[in-house]
């Protein structure tokens, strides 16, 4: 909402003049850029004006009578991101998704790679989107593989121990990478660590205080060494299930270093049978997201699901929720029934109908589907199949 310049409780000719003088100095000044709307207490004290106006923005969202959930596409890992999805998208849809994701990891190196991916996340950014970093190593601080179940979390914070010297490369080129879209004026939703409570990731399933300390330590490094303040900070569980412990907020680590919630959820059965943990991530008191969604299952989608039932259960069953991360190939609205509808829904929020200073829109600008100067990659963007992997619905 537009910031109310005007004192309270008074309407004279000089409170007009004041608000007036005050809203021209504010335009005549680089705070002119800032975001309208309420600024939230984010998790980071020195979080940006622009990260505190997009999460008062979203803390508001369940609240609206419409155009309260944001729709996500996810675009891809590293070198292999592209805005095909976000553009197939658009042409059955006539709408933008109102965030996207994609992730640093490479797997062409078992690496990390940031220049693909912020180069589609600035350039979404600067036609009024907002974006999403994920972060999916392929290969674990012992050398191993993503599903190395040796890894000792505390190891990776003890200064001399080799886990600590890959994780500390690791935290480096998130960082770098990170600094580049803080420059660059980008906002992130950082979404590390996920499905924690899983046993599927070598992060995951580790007794809840190393996991706590792994998320706190990169938290401070980011936030107080690389002075990052452009993060709103994601906590995203797995629904619970048969593969999964601690309870869905069990491995929470804490108010002060999360700023939305959320779960990982894939299958058709949108319901809180099959979708279990909501009540107790919404009890957090945090902005609450479906921060990976999949229709049919975490592998071999087939591409014939409904999407529009994902609105229709959260209005049914989820009411709180503030948004939805689609993932890319057959589990992407594009690529399932009644995608139109589904973006049309008078709950969404696209891109469009976000407030116009929130991201980084610039006046004139033209095109919209992500792409930078160079044309990127078209190739698939999905190896492996998502997190889940050893879960399900």
């Amino acid at each position: 909402m537009p910031i109310d310049l005007m004192p309270k409780n008074r309407s004279s000719r000089s409170a007009r003049l004041l608000a007036a003088a005050l809203a021209c100095l504010c335009f005549a000044s680089p705070l002119a850029a800032e975001p309208a709307g309420r600024e939230a207490v984010t998790a980071d004290p020195k979080a940006n004006a622009q990260a505190r106006a997009i999460l008062g923005y979203i803390q508001g969202l369940p609240d609206r009578a419409d155009k309260r959930v944001l729709s996500g596409q996810w675009a891809g890992y590293g070198p292999m991101a592209t805005p095909e999805q976000l553009e197939a998208i658009s042409k059955q849809t006539g709408h933008w998704p109102a965030y996207i994701g994609v992730d640093y990891t490479d797997w062409n190196t078992h690496g990390l790679s940031t220049a693909k991916a912020n180069q589609i996340a600035t350039a979404y950014w600067r036609e009024g989107g907002l974006v999403e970093i994920d972060i999916v190593f392929a290969t674990s601080p012992n050398g191993g593989e993503l599903n190395d179940r040796d890894v000792n979390l505390i190891d990776c914070i003890t200064p001399g121990t080799a886990a600590n010297a890959r994780w500390q490369q690791d935290l480096d080129t998130m960082a770098a990478g990170l600094q580049e879209l803080q420059q660059a004026g980008v906002v992130v939703l950082w979404r590390p660590l996920h499905e924690m409570n899983g046993n599927w990731f070598w992060w995951g399933g580790k007794p809840v205080p190393d996991f706590v300390r792994l998320w706190r330590h990169m938290f401070d490094y980011f936030t107080v060494t690389k002075g990052l303040h452009n993060l709103l900070w994601v906590y995203s569980a797995n629904i619970e299930g048969v593969n999964t412990r601690a309870g869905i907020a069990g491995y929470y680590p804490g108010d002060g270093y999360v700023d939305l919630v959320g779960f990982d959820a894939y299958g058709d059965h949108i319901d809180p049978d099959h979708f279990k943990g909501y009540p107790a991530l919404v009890a957090l008191g945090k902005p609450f997201f479906f921060c990976e969604y999949g229709p049919h299952g975490p592998s071999k989608a087939p591409g014939t699901a409904d999407i529009s039932n994902l609105i229709k259960s959260i209005r049914e069953h989820f009411p709180r929720t503030a948004g939805f991360m689609c993932w890319n190939e057959n589990w992407s609205p594009a690529n399932n029934r009644n995608c139109a509808e589904f973006y049309n829904d008078p709950w969404i929020v696209n891109r469009e109908d976000l407030p116009a200073e929130l991201a980084g829109r610039q006046a004139g600008a033209a095109g919209g589907d992500g792409r930078d100067d160079a044309q990127p990659d078209t190739s698939a963007g999905k190896t492996p199949s998502p997190g889940n992997a050893a879960s399900g619905p």
